[in-house]
C-alpha cells in the first residue's frame, strides 16, 4: 500500500512503564466495576479478587516458568523476511501460555466452586491451549517457524469447537440461540447459531494467534478484552465474569515477563487459548455481537492477512510475483515498517482495545 502513515507523537513510556500504566488502569477498572455492579445489581461476586489473585499467581509462576522454558531450549525462531529489528529476539523462550493459562483456569474454578459453565469454558480453553502446545513443540523440534500443518491445526480446532457446541446444545436453554443486540434487541438464529458458534471459536483463536506478534501486544490487549467482557457478562453470568476476570489477571501477570523487551513469548499455547476463551464466553452468555465489537482489533489483524494474500494473488504477473497491499501483514508489522516503534504500536493497540471495550459495554 503506497499511502503514507504518519508516525504518532513519540511515547515517552518504555515497555515497563506501559506495563505499570496498564496494571493501574485495569486494577482501577476492576474496583470501579465491582462498586457499580454491586450497587446496581446487588452482585455479591467480586471481579477484583480473582483478577488480582490470577495476576499475582501468573507473575510468580513466570519466575519459575521462564527459566524452565529456557532450560528446555524452547527458543523462538524468527522469520528472516520479517522486520529486521525482530531478529534479535531469536532464542527468546516461547510456550509461556503453559504457565499463565493454567493459573487463570485454576483461579476461576476455585473462585466459582467449579461451576458448570466455568468448567466448560476452562476445558475448552485448555483444549485449544493443548493444540497450540503441539504446534509450538513441533516448531521447537523441527527448529523452524513451521509447526503442525495448517490443515491439521484447523482440523483440531474445528473438532474441539464441535464438541463444545454439542455440549452447549444439550445443556443450555434454547434461548441461547438468540444473539443480544444493542438497544435491548435480540436476533433469534435458531439452527444457524451453531455453525456461527463454531466459526466464532475457530476465528477468535486464529485472530488472537495472528495478533501475538509484538512484545506485550496480545498479553495487554487480551487483559483489556477480558476485563471488558467480564463487565458485559456480569449481570447475567457471574461465573463467567469471574472466569474473564481471572483470565485478565493472568494475562497481566504474564505481561510482567512479556513486556518489551520480552523475556518470554506466549506462543500458540497461549494465543489460541485466549481466543477460544473469549469465543466460548461470548457464546454461553449470548453476547456474540458485543464480542465482535470488543475484538475488532484482532479481526483487523486477520483481515489484513486475508487482504495481503488475496491482493498478492490477484496482482501476480507472469513472473509469479504479485504486489503487496500492506508493507507486511499482520497489520502491526505494517505500522512497524512505516516507522512506528514497537512501543508505539502496542500502546496504541491498548488504547484502541480499551475504547472498543467501553463501546461494547455501553452498547449492551
Amino acid at each position: 500500500m503506497d499511502a503514507k502513515f504518519s508516525t504518532p507523537n513519540r511515547l515517552s513510556l518504555n515497555g515497563q512503564g506501559l506495563f505499570w500504566l496498564l496494571s493501574l488502569g485495569l486494577s482501577a477498572a476492576a474496583l470501579g466495576l465491582d462498586g457499580v455492579l454491586d450497587h446496581s445489581l446487588g452482585l455479591g461476586t467480586s471481579m477484583t479478587v480473582p483478577f488480582l489473585v490470577a495476576a499475582l499467581g501468573s507473575s510468580l509462576a513466570g519466575f519459575w516458568g521462564v527459566p524452565l522454558l529456557r532450560a528446555l531450549k524452547t527458543g523462538q525462531f524468527i522469520r528472516a523476511e520479517g522486520p529486521q529489528g525482530h531478529l534479535k529476539k531469536a532464542g527468546t523462550p516461547t510456550m509461556g501460555g503453559a504457565f499463565f493459562v493454567p493459573v487463570a483456569v485454576i483461579t476461576a474454578l476455585v473462585a466459582t466452586g467449579f461451576a458448570r459453565d466455568a468448567l466448560a469454558v476452562s476445558a475448552l480453553t485448555l483444549a485449544y491451549g493443548a493444540i497450540g502446545w503441539i504446534d509450538d513443540w513441533q516448531v521447537i523440534q523441527r527448529r523452524s517457524n513451521k509447526g503442525i500443518s495448517p490443515r491439521t491445526k484447523l482440523g483440531l480446532q474445528v473438532a474441539v469447537a464441535m464438541l463444545f457446541c454439542l455440549w452447549v446444545l444439550t445443556s443450555q436453554p434454547e434461548s441461547i440461540t438468540t444473539v443480544a443486540l444493542p438497544l435491548g434487541l435480540g436476533l433469534p438464529l435458531g439452527f444457524l447459531f451453531w455453525p456461527l458458534a463454531g466459526f466464532v471459536l475457530v476465528a477468535e483463536s486464529n485472530a488472537t494467534n495472528l495478533t501475538d506478534g509484538l512484545d506485550g501486544l496480545m498479553g495487554g490487549t487480551g487483559a483489556i478484552a477480558f476485563m471488558g467482557l467480564a463487565a458485559i457478562v456480569a449481570p447475567s453470568h457471574p461465573d463467567l465474569m469471574v472466569f474473564c476476570a481471572a483470565m485478565a489477571g493472568a494475562c497481566l501477570g504474564f505481561l510482567l515477563h512479556n513486556h518489551n523487551p520480552a523475556r518470554v513469548f506466549m506462543g500458540d499455547t497461549g494465543s489460541l487459548a485466549l481466543g477460544a476463551a473469549l469465543g466460548a464466553v461470548g457464546i454461553l452468555s449470548g453476547n456474540l455481537f458485543a464480542l465482535l465489537v470488543l475484538t475488532l482489533l484482532f479481526f483487523a489483524e486477520t483481515l489484513s492477512v486475508i487482504i495481503q494474500v488475496g491482493y498478492f494473488k490477484a496482482t501476480k504477473g507472469p513472473d509469479g510475483v504479485g504486489k503487496r497491499f500492506f508493507k507486511m501483514a499482520p497489520l502491526h508489522h505494517h505500522f512497524e515498517l512505516s516507522g512506528w516503534s514497537e512501543i508505539q504500536v502496542v500502546g496504541v493497540a491498548y488504547a484502541l482495545t480499551a475504547a472498543l471495550a467501553t463501546l461494547a459495554l455501553k452498547m449492551g
